[in-house]
């Protein structure tokens, strides 16, 4: 029996070469300060990839309104395969009493890494393109039970249409089981309604199994999460990452207490090379598409001055202008009304003059008048 020619040894020549050059990975975190970003990302990849922050700082800098960007690289290795990874966070969002356009940085930050990939492959050496396109972009719901907050319906929006993006309600231990259902079905119904776009697991028609899991994975999104890389022991005696409690322990990998396993599956098992394909041939191209369409080749990105920051600044600018504006106009009306003050006083000091003239007129006329009269009385 004839072994063929070997086309269905391609697979294992593609295994090999991936596994010689591993993997990189870019995975994006967003929202309020507090959610359990650090501690999830921890998590999901058993290490501290970020370090926890102090949040008691964070209502000193009120002033500075606007949200950053923080990027940590790690390099992971598991059964020797090695995977760049790049978490990026984004410190500030959602943190201040005016949250208007917090979300521009972070938007900023996507289509900049699109543009920047775009511009290295028009150049003539391509070999080391560095490349931070966000593959996956983990929204945080703060788990209030009620809905989405207008500012995160905002954001989701221009997310979806750049990022794979994958919502998931934070401290779902904080929630008891039925409300959490309900504020599942809560948010499935508000992104439905406002056309956000998430990523849904591929569903393969030839693979029942694949596609069944894929269906499972859509039907729990939004994601509740517990993360926590505290070990503790339950009352049956396990060792087990999760928190503790007064009335037991809320374990991270239990499926009954939250969905934990299933978006590491889908991160990281199951659909880490969905993702990044989905990103390369999806959200890039559609950046790419759009960006030829508009402009010359090599030709360099308009960039909108539209930075939360110079908008700030140019609002107050523009205010104490109009202060200003204000003070001189009000000093120029007290001027014109000294100015009126002093007329009337000139014109009515004129008129008295004018009058005391007029008196001394008449009384003139009738001294004259008088002399008249006399002198002709004497002649006769």
């Amino acid at each position: 029996m004839s072994d063929g020619i070997g086309i269905a040894n391609l697979p294992n020549q593609r295994h090999k070469i991936t596994s010689q050059h591993g993997a990189h990975f870019t995975i994006m975190v967003v929202g309020e300060s507090g959610l359990g970003k650090t501690t999830l990302i921890n998590t999901l990849f058993a290490t501290e990839i970020c370090a926890p922050r102090n949040y008691r700082q964070r209502f000193a800098k009120q002033l500075d309104k606007t949200t950053e960007i923080e990027i940590l690289k790690a390099d992971l290795e598991e059964r020797g395969f090695n995977i760049k990874l790049t978490v990026v966070d984004t410190p500030g969002f959602g943190d201040y009493v005016n949250n208007r356009d917090s979300w521009t940085p972070i938007i900023d930050f996507i289509d900049d890494q699109h543009e920047s990939y775009m511009r290295q492959e028009q150049q003539p050496h391509r070999k080391e393109k560095q490349d931070l396109r966000i593959h996956a972009c983990l929204y945080f719901v703060k788990p209030t039970g009620t809905t989405l907050k207008p500012l995160d319906v905002e954001i989701m929006k221009r997310l979806g249409t750049r990022v794979n993006l994958i919502p998931v309600i934070a401290k779902a231990d904080t929630m008891v089981p039925e409300d959490l259902l309900n504020f599942k079905t809560i948010i499935r119904e508000v992104v439905a309604a406002q056309g956000i776009k998430v990523y849904a697991p591929p569903i393969d028609p030839e693979d029942e199994t694949v596609s069944e899991h894929a269906r499972i994975m859509q039907s729990v999104m939004p994601f509740s999460i517990i993360g926590s890389t505290q070990d503790v022991t339950t009352p049956d005696g396990r060792v087990v990452k999760g928190r503790e409690y007064l009335w037991g322990v809320a374990e991270v990998e239990n499926e009954d207490h939250c969905d934990f396993k299933k978006l590491r599956s889908l991160l990281i098992r199951s659909y880490m090379l969905d993702l990044i394909t989905s990103t390369e041939e999806n959200h890039y191209e559609a950046y790419r598409l759009a960006q030829m369409e508009t402009r010359k080749f090599g030709e360099p990105k308009v960039r909108k001055l539209d930075n939360p920051k110079y908008r700030e600044e140019e609002e107050m600018l523009r205010k104490r202008f109009t202060e200003q504006v204000k003070l001189e106009e009000s000093r120029f009306r007290q001027w014109e009304q000294h100015l009126i003050a002093e007329r009337d006083r000139l014109n009515k000091d004129l008129e008295q003059a004018h009058t005391a003239i007029k008196a001394l007129e008449a009384e003139l006329d009738q001294v004259a008048a008088y002399h008249r009269q006399g002198g002709t009385v004497g002649r006769r």
